[in-house]
C-alpha cells in the first residue's frame, strides 16, 4: 500500500503543466541528440546544466532524466537507419537494425525498438520504486564510516567497469579527488591549492569541468573523425509492427528488460553492458544462433530494452544512497547539490515528492517517447543530414554561454576550455575521464565522513574495520580491485560481452 500511495505522491507532483512540459522538453532534447552521432548524455546535460539553475528543483531532475533516458531511446534511430549508433549503448542494435532497414524494415525495427524502451522503462520505473524505500531505510542506518566506505566502493566500481588499464582509471580518480580540494578547507576555511587566484577561492565549478571534458573534448574527438553518414534513402513506412512482429520479438524484450534492470543498477556503464549482455543471450537462447547480425528482430528488441531499462534503474544508488552510477549520475548528483540538495536517504525522508516526483515522470517520458517520436521519424531522418562542421560550431557557442552564465565569469570560460584540451588528452591517451568526474563528485563527501567518522573515533582509523557493515564495503572494494587487477580478468574485462 505504501508504495501505491508514494506512486499517487509521484504522480501528482509529475502530472503538473510545468513538469509534463520540462519531460517532454527533456525527451525531446534527448532523443535530439540520441539521434545526432557525436554527442552523448552527459556532454548534453553538463552543456545544459547552466540553464536549469532557475528551474524549481524537481522539474530540473525531471528534465535532465528525460535527457538521458531520451538519449538511450534516440542512439537507436541511427544505429538502424544510418548503421552509426548514436550512443555507446546502441552499438549492438546496428547488427541486425541497419540489416532490417536495408531490407526495407525500417518501420518495424524502430517501431519494436520504441515499444520495447516502453515497456522496458515501465518495468524499470516499477523497479526503481520498488526499491528506493527499502534500501533508504537500510541507508538510514549508515554513519560516517559507513558512507566513506560506501563512497570507495563507487570509486572502486567506476574502475573495476572502466574501459581501459586498470591504473589509469585509478590515476583518474585520484585527480578527481584532488580537483575536489580546491577551494577552501571544509572546516577551518583556509584557502588550499588555489595558487592565489580569488577566482579558485570556492573551488573550480563541477559545470566548468563537466562542460570542459565532457563538451569541447567530445567535439574536438569528433572532428578528427571522417564524416560518413549513408542516410536510408526512401520514405520509411510500416511503422505498426505485425502480429508476427509482436510475437516474435515478445520474449526478447523480456529478458532484455529484466537484464537491463539488474545490470543498471550496479555502478560502472550500466546501459552499455545491458545491451551487449542482452544480445549475447539472445543469440545464446535462439535456435538459429547463425541468423543473429542478419536483421533478426529480437537483434534489436533485446538490447534498445535493455539499455533503456539500465538507463532508469541507474537512479536507484543515486536516490537512496547519494552513490552515482555512471558519469551521467554523477552529473544529476551535480544538478542536485546546485539545486541545493543534499543527495543520499534522506532526500526520500524530507523531499518525498521530489524524488516520487522524479520516479514517475520515467513513465511519463517513456509514455511520450512512444507517442511522439514514431510520427518524428522524418524529422530525425532530415536531421541526420545536417553536416558536423555546422552544428558543433554552435555547440561550442552554447557551451560557452553556459560556462560564462554560472557566474557571469569570463574566467570561467577559459577554464572550461583548458578542461576540455585536459579532456581530449585523456581521450587520447586511453583515460577515461568518467572516473575523474565521480571523483570530483563524491570527493567533498568522502572528505566530510571521513573527518566525521575520525572525530567520532577520536582519531582511530580502525573504526572503519570495526563496524561491521563499514569492513563489508571495504572488504567488497579490496575484492574488486584484485579480480581487476588480475591480468586474465583484466583480458577479458572488454570481451566479456562479445
Amino acid at each position: 500500500m505504501d508504495l501505491l500511495a508514494n506512486l499517487a505522491l509521484g504522480f501528482s507532483v509529475a502530472v503538473t503543466a510545468t513538469n509534463l512540459g520540462l519531460c517532454l522538453a527533456g525527451v525531446l532534447i534527448g532523443t535530439l541528440i540520441g539521434v545526432l552521432p557525436g554527442l552523448g548524455p552527459v556532454a548534453t546535460i553538463a552543456m545544459l546544466l547552466p540553464l536549469t539553475f532557475g528551474l524549481p528543483p524537481t522539474g530540473a531532475l525531471i528534465m535532465l532524466a528525460g535527457i538521458y533516458y531520451g538519449a538511450q531511446y534516440g542512439g537507436s534511430t541511427t544505429s538502424i537507419l544510418v548503421n552509426i549508433p548514436g550512443e555507446a549503448s546502441s552499438v549492438v542494435t546496428t547488427l541486425d537494425g541497419f540489416q532490417m532497414a536495408r531490407q526495407g524494415r525500417a518501420g518495424a525495427a524502430l517501431a519494436i525498438a520504441a515499444i520495447g524502451s516502453f515497456f522496458a522503462g515501465t518495468v524499470a520505473t516499477l523497479l526503481v520504486a520498488a526499491l528506493s524505500a527499502p534500501l533508504t531505510t537500510v541507508a538510514l542506518a549508515f554513519g560516517a564510516p559507513e558512507y566513506f566506505s560506501l563512497m570507495v566502493l563507487g570509486l572502486a566500481f567506476a574502475v573495476v567497469l572502466s574501459r581501459g588499464s586498470v591504473p589509469k582509471a585509478v590515476a583518474t580518480v585520484l585527480v578527481g579527488l584532488v580537483l575536489s580540494m580546491v577551494g577552501s578547507d571544509l572546516v577551518s576555511g583556509v584557502p588550499r591549492m588555489g595558487f592565489g587566484l580569488p577566482e579558485l577561492a570556492d573551488g573550480i565549478g563541477f559545470v566548468v569541468i563537466a562542460m570542459g571534458v565532457f563538451g569541447f573534448a567530445e567535439i574536438m574527438r569528433n572532428l578528427e573523425a571522417p564524416e560518413q553518414r549513408g542516410v536510408v534513402a526512401g520514405k520509411i513506412t510500416g511503422l505498426m509492427p505485425t502480429l508476427a512482429d509482436l510475437r516474435q520479438s515478445a520474449p526478447a524484450i523480456g529478458r532484455g528488460s529484466l537484464i537491463g534492470a539488474v545490470l543498471g543498477i550496479l555502478p560502472g556503464g550500466g546501459a552499455v553492458i545491458a545491451s551487449f549482455a542482452a544480445y549475447t543471450l539472445e543469440k545464446r537462447v535462439s535456435r538459429h544462433p547463425e541468423r543473429m547480425g542478419t536483421g533478426v528482430i529480437e537483434g534489436v528488441a533485446a538490447p534498445e530494452s535493455a539499455n533503456n531499462a539500465a538507463a532508469q534503474t541507474s537512479f536507484v544508488p543515486l536516490l537512496t544512497l547519494g552513490i552515482p552510477a555512471n558519469a551521467v549520475m554523477a552529473l544529476m548528483i551535480g544538478a542536485m547539490t546546485i539545486q541545493g540538495i543534499i543527495p543520499g536517504p534522506q532526500v526520500m525522508v524530507r523531499q518525498p515528492d521530489l524524488v516520487w516526483g522524479l520516479i514517475a515522470s520515467m513513465w511519463i517520458g517513456n509514455l511520450m517517447l512512444l507517442v511522439i517520436n514514431l510520427p518524428l521519424v522524418g524529422v530525425w531522418v532530415s536531421l541526420l543530414r545536417v553536416p558536423y562542421r555546422l552544428l558543433f560550431p554552435a555547440i561550442i557557442a552554447f557551451c560557452c554561454i553556459g560556462g560564462y552564465s554560472v557566474n557571469n565569469s569570463s574566467f570561467d570560460v577559459m577554464l572550461t576550455g583548458l578542461f576540455g584540451l585536459a579532456g581530449y588528452w585523456l581521450v587520447k591517451h586511453d583515460f577515461e575521464p568518467a572516473p575523474m568526474l565521480l571523483g570530483l563528485v563524491l570527493g567533498p563527501a568522502m572528505e566530510e565522513n571521513l573527518r566525521r567518522a575520525m572525530v567520532i573515533s577520536n582519531g582511530d582509523p580502525t573504526v572503519f574495520a570495526t563496524r561491521p557493515i563499514s569492513a563489508g564495503l571495504l572488504a567488497l572494494t579490496a575484492l574488486l580491485l584484485v579480480v581487476a587487477i588480475l591480468p586474465r580478468i583484466r583480458r577479458r574485462r572488454e570481451e566479456v560481452f562479445v
